[in-house]
């Protein structure tokens, strides 16, 4: 059962103090948008809205102009699958949402490719190609319990998703992908509030500078 985002806004409230000032910003932020998404419970375009912008206070930060948004994120997982030795992560990935991430792994609409060769009037279909080999590689990686490259997977086609809604992409409360959408709202309801709680246990690790600061 996830853990709520009160009951981590309780527990930063008795460290906070002790906390260095970019993770104890990056921890208020990403928990107030955690409890905004928490009051939607009907609406599931809005919840994973929410979820992904707390998502987001948690790891965003300086970058490069030689990374990419996909090796910013990956370079995070990285870190919290490395923090993470309770394997709390991969008992969410590998016990409570196997279903869910096969599905989604399964859904073209969540594949950039698709919509690459689509946007470019692509018919050579090579899409189809690069679709499956994508999904052996993470039925792969889930048959041999890699959390790290299942996370990466799972943020790549939620990824698509979150821009599908956010760039007008898609019909408010649409019909199409309804399933979709609720597979992420669940595994994000999960994973999100995971990461907090392990940022909050490893006040040490430098997470970078936030965007944005207070000043």
């Amino acid at each position: 059962m996830a853990i709520s985002a009160s009951e981590l806004k309780d527990r930063h409230r008795q460290v906070r103090d002790r906390q260095p000032e970019a993770l104890r910003l990056r921890i208020h932020r990403a928990l107030s948008w955690l409890l905004r998404a928490e009051q939607e419970t009907t609406d599931d375009d809005a919840r994973f809205v929410f979820q992904w912008i707390a998502l987001n206070a948690a790891y965003a930060r300086e970058f490069s102009r030689e990374e990419t948004e996909r090796e910013r994120m990956r370079g995070f997982i990285a870190t919290l699958v490395a923090l993470d030795t309770e394997k709390r992560l991969y008992r969410a990935l590998f016990e409570q949402f196997t279903g869910p991430i096969r599905t989604l792994v399964d859904n073209r609409f969540a594949f950039e490719p698709f919509w690459t060769a689509l946007r470019t009037h692509d018919s050579s279909e090579r899409w189809k190609q690069s679709f499956e080999s994508a999904k052996k590689a993470a039925m792969a990686s889930v048959m041999g319990g890699d959390t790290a490259t299942v996370l990466g997977i799972v943020f790549d086609r939620l990824y698509v998703l979150r821009n599908q809604l956010v760039h007008g992409g898609a019909t408010w409360n649409s019909q199409t992908n309804r399933a979709q959408v609720g597979d992420a709202v669940a595994i994000l309801g999960t994973l999100v509030p995971l990461i907090v709680e392990i940022m909050m246990q490893h006040p040490q690790q430098d997470y970078g500078d936030v965007l944005y600061p207070v000043v």
